[in-house]
């Protein structure tokens, strides 16, 4: 397997700032593992329903997350603030595969970074469904080069 290496904020369209907590701390002194998997998650969801191409509570179409994927390069520590950048890498007939990287603020080297892929399915049947054009334009935005 290649080692895959650290991506720059050239690299994304899109960018969240976020506060990390005491809570994200783990026992060896910096933000643990599963905390960056919360930080892709939160800034998909932001980008979406900022976008206004998320209903969480009524949305007929919803993503469902099938697939994640982390690699970390430097650790980050509580009271660190963060800058999560998000790409669109792949945009299918029913599914999104999203890149995100975690920068610690004022570093152009991403510390952690990884991917996020949503299928997007009915609401009531769970079944796969294409892409709604109002989402497809929002993703569009975020695909680099």
């Amino acid at each position: 397997m290649t080692k895959p290496t650290p991506t720059t904020r050239a690299d994304y369209a899109h960018f969240l700032s976020i506060s990390t907590r005491w809570a994200d701390n783990d026992v060896y002194g910096h933000i643990n593992n599963v905390v960056y998997y919360s930080y892709f998650d939160t800034v998909v969801n932001e980008y979406l329903l900022r976008a206004g191409v998320l209903d969480f509570t009524e949305g007929q179409t919803i993503g469902l997350v099938v697939e994640t994927r982390c690699n970390y390069f430097a650790p980050i520590v509580f009271p660190d603030r963060i800058d999560a950048g998000l790409r669109v890498e792949k945009l299918g007939n029913t599914s999104v595969r999203y890149e995100v990287a975690i920068f610690a603020e004022g570093s152009d080297q991403a510390a952690a970074q990884g991917h996020f892929v949503h299928v997007y399915v009915d609401r009531e049947s769970r079944r796969p469904v294409a892409l709604p054009a109002p989402l497809v334009d929002a993703l569009k935005r975020l695909i680099i080069g």
